[in-house]
């Protein structure tokens, strides 16, 4: 993912963005302590997307003069979990221990 992405979307999308890659790296984090994860590499790419997010959505903050974490706060009751996207094919018993790691139940 690009930053120049990340500019197009609303403040909500950009939130909701946020939470899903940390749901993922939940999920990947969980697949790598159970030897299910074949490229280890994709860890870093959700770390550093989920950074890119972040400097996103801080310099939204910082033009509103909205406080640190702001926009996370409005909008993280919005945010409905769903099914992980295409990056991995998650198994039920995984994506319902990420559902109760990551409080979204």
């Amino acid at each position: 993912m690009k930053y120049s992405e990340l500019t197009s979307l609303s403040d909500e999308q950009l939130v909701h963005k946020e939470l899903a890659l940390e749901r993922e790296l939940t999920a990947f984090r969980f697949r790598l302590f159970t030897n299910q994860l074949d490229d280890n590499s994709k860890l870093k790419k959700i770390r550093k997307d989920i950074a890119r997010v972040q400097t996103a959505a801080r310099a939204r903050e910082l033009a509103q003069g909205l406080a640190p974490n702001g926009l996370r706060d409005r909008f993280k009751a919005t945010f409905q979990a769903q099914a992980l996207s295409g990056r991995q094919e998650g198994s039920s018993f995984l994506k319902g221990v990420v559902d109760k790691a990551g409080g979204n139940e």
